[in-house]
């Protein structure tokens, strides 16, 4: 369980600079410069994120079960994951009706990713990852949301076209073969 809780506190350590030291981060990112800075957030954030799945790995075998999902739990998993793969596909293709609709296409993306997985398992390592990303996700939702100054205004659906394919292309690779040969559980189980 400590390399698991060791990712998450790298990991989110470093997402949450914005949110926590917004001064030291915009101090770090003149000193270092961007390409410099933003090479450190992505070596440390892989790093983390190395950990979360090696932990997660090590520890999921002897979990203890923490409550029993529910049956519907899995099928509604399925969808949230869905809407999820196709809302962070939006947060990098221009600006559609998605994007411009929801603001924080990644941010919701991410909390039904993981409120979907709190469905779908019960074990203590599924609560304590996934609690901890919707945790996360509900916390800087509200910080990024006191940032914004305006919505992003929609320039078509091209966006969303290719968000919605490569969102649906990525779904299907997780579900049918990914997921299950990076984490040895197959959604459709």
């Amino acid at each position: 369980m400590l390399v698991l809780i060791a990712g998450l506190v790298v990991f989110f350590g470093v997402h949450s600079v914005r949110m926590v030291l917004p001064q030291w981060r915009d101090a770090r990112h003149s000193a270092m410069g961007e390409k410099a800075y933003k090479g450190a957030y992505s070596l440390i954030s892989f790093v983390g994120l190395a950990l979360i799945v090696w932990g997660w790995m090590l520890y999921r075998p002897e979990a203890v079960q923490v409550y029993v999902p529910p049956a519907w739990g899995r099928h509604v998993a399925m969808l949230f994951v869905l809407l999820a793969f196709v809302l962070v596909a939006a947060s990098s293709t221009p600006t559609g009706y998605i994007k411009a609709a929801v603001r924080h296409p990644m941010v919701l993306g991410v909390l039904l990713w993981s409120a979907g997985h709190l469905l779908a398992n019960g074990d203590m390592a599924g609560v304590i990852l996934f609690g901890v990303f919707l945790a996360y996700t509900i916390l800087n939702f509200f910080s990024v949301a006191g940032r914004d100054a305006e919505a992003p205004v929609s320039k078509g659906a091209r966006g969303d076209v290719l968000a919605i394919v490569a969102g649906v292309l990525g779904y299907a690779a997780f579900v049918f073969w990914l997921h299950e040969f990076l984490f040895g559980v197959s959604p459709l189980s």
